[in-house]
């Protein structure tokens, strides 16, 4: 159990990250590859990963390179996931790249300690084995992560703008309360789930809350508490599998005026019941455009509570504001008219469809 105790001036210094880090989902992205658990979740993700490493000179870097320095156990070097990655790739791999080497040569001690360094790891104090390993970071990222992106992103803005909505609606102690299912918050302690048993003290610093793609079910903090305190989280996930039909076929369907308002409403969030009145329609027909918006790519959407958040993807909020810049249309369109399907049952990905654990097969 991680204890993270708050003053009233931390309280004022919550913050949610805007975006992913993209240090924190390569290596959760990595802890992916080394578990079955949650594999429904990113089934689509490890499939394609399986498929672009297998074989490679970088699949082959990143068993032997990558995941013994970011292992999915208790220790991870906080070196490797700098705060200044908050400002993109670049910025986090030049921040390890200039880590102090007593830094880097301490943190590789206590990787050691806890789940057993690989004998190449105390070169890491060079800054050309740094060097190297950043770009071996960055190759990752470009052939796993980067193709995700607009998913990944689009995920995060829907749950900033959920947790946006909740700090509105109750304060802070919703937002805090609402995290995880592995979070949980009695004033003015947060309580969270974890691989060990631990305090930390924010003493006035404040936390950032860094919602993230690839983060399964335990959340993580960095080791060192001199650092900024700051807590990665798994953000909420829909069960349901990716829509099988070509993104396509539902951007035809969604030409007409009634979606081009939906998409209007939807750039600052809205529930299905909110955008049912903004449209002046039903509740059932407002789900249907959801339906055709999501299915095109257009719309990430997520249950809270008794109500269904939906925000703008990437894709959705940049087709919005082109549209803005085109007159409305002044005849009816029929396909505004359509009527809403009957409700369909989300379904898991079956557990037997999912491929096996990463092993040694890259």
């Amino acid at each position: 159990m991680l204890r993270i105790h708050f003053t009233s001036q931390d309280l004022a210094r919550v913050r949610v990250a805007s975006a992913p880090d993209p240090l924190w989902e390569i290596a959760c992205s990595l802890h992916r590859l080394q578990t079955s658990q949650g594999r429904w979740a990113y089934a689509d993700w490890y499939r394609e990963t399986r498929a672009t490493l297998a074989g490679t000179p970088l699949g082959t870097a990143v068993r032997r390179l990558l995941v013994p320095v970011l292992p999915r156990a208790r220790y991870l070097p906080d070196f490797l996931t700098p705060h200044e990655a908050a400002d993109g790739l670049d910025r986090g791999l030049a921040a390890i790249v200039d880590t102090p080497p007593d830094r880097v040569a301490h943190e590789i001690r206590m990787l050691d300690r806890f789940t057993g360094a690989p004998q190449w790891a105390p070169r890491l104090v060079e800054r050309e084995a740094r060097e190297d390993l950043a770009g071996l970071l960055r190759a990752y990222h470009e052939a796993v992560i980067a193709p995700h992106e607009r998913r990944m992103y689009a995920t995060v803005a829907a749950e900033r703008a959920l947790r946006g909505r909740e700090a509105l609606a109750t304060g802070l102690d919703g937002l805090l309360a609402g995290l995880s299912p592995a979070i949980r918050w009695h004033p003015p302690v947060l309580h969270v789930d974890y691989v060990e048993d631990r305090d930390l003290y924010l003493g006035g610093r404040g936390l950032r809350l860094i919602p993230s793609y690839f983060c399964w079910q335990s959340p993580i903090s960095l080791a060192d508490d001199a650092l900024g305190p700051l807590l990665v989280y798994p953000v909420q996930r829909d069960r349901r599998a990716d829509p099988g039909r070509p993104p396509d076929a539902s951007l035809a369907a969604l030409l007409g005026r009634t979606r081009a308002a939906a998409l209007r409403c939807l750039v600052l969030g809205a529930t299905t019941s909110e955008l049912a009145r903004f449209l002046g329609v039903s509740v059932p027909t407002a789900t249907h455009h959801t339906t055709v918006l999501r299915d095109a790519g257009l719309v990430v959407s997520h249950r809270h509570q008794n109500s269904v958040l939906h925000t703008l993807t990437p894709l959705g909020a940049e087709l919005s504001r082109s549209s803005s810049s085109h007159p409305p249309q002044t005849e009816p369109d029929p396909r505004d008219a359509t009527p809403a399907p009957p409700a369909a049952q989300a379904s898991d990905v079956s557990p037997e469809r999912c491929p096996p654990p990463l092993g040694t097969g890259l």
